[in-house]
């Protein structure tokens, strides 16, 4: 391989972190998705520090749950969508923007949406269990990568691109 066809290799091999929409607070909802056709994440308890509820709403049917990470049922689950769900989306507002969390839930918020309440509203939300435990788990995969030292070698679990990739 050429130097410069390997130069351009790596600059295309390297996935650019996408900003957030503006700066957020990681101490309520530390982890935040739009993935698996959910938006998900964790959120933290307000009364107990070592407890955090894992929280979802399905995109297009807009069927939420919420849970403790050792899957006990959230008790603001009282025929509306809790705090914690509330919180999770204002959450993903601030990090992807109003505009991309609607369309991946599906949600026609024409103007003046600004919180995860205002969007609720938007929706016909139901109740629906769902499990916690991969969400619970991605979370904790992504904390331990805060444990990894600083470095520019790659990564054995991030190296899935083939090695026989064509470059041109």
């Amino acid at each position: 391989m050429t130097e410069a066809v390997e130069a351009s290799w790596r600059r295309r091999s390297v996935l650019r972190v996408v900003p957030p929409a503006r700066a957020r607070k990681l101490a309520k909802v530390p982890f935040v998705e739009l993935a698996d056709g959910r938006l998900q994440g964790v959120v933290s308890s307000g009364s107990d520090i070592e407890r955090v509820y894992v929280s979802s709403v399905a995109a297009g049917t807009h069927a939420y749950h919420c849970s403790t990470n050792n899957n006990r049922p959230c008790g603001g689950l009282r025929g509306n969508p809790c705090k914690h769900l509330h919180a999770l989306a204002d959450e993903a507002i601030i990090q992807y923007g109003v505009e991309p969390v609607a369309r991946y839930l599906r949600v026609d918020v024409g103007d003046g949406v600004e919180t995860g309440a205002e969007l609720f509203a938007r929706m016909d939300p139901r109740h629906e269990p769902s499990p916690a435990a991969v969400v619970f788990s991605r979370f904790l995969h992504h904390l331990a990568y805060l444990e990894v030292p600083e470095s520019t070698a790659p990564l054995p679990e991030l190296q899935w691109f083939p090695a026989s990739a064509a470059v041109g």
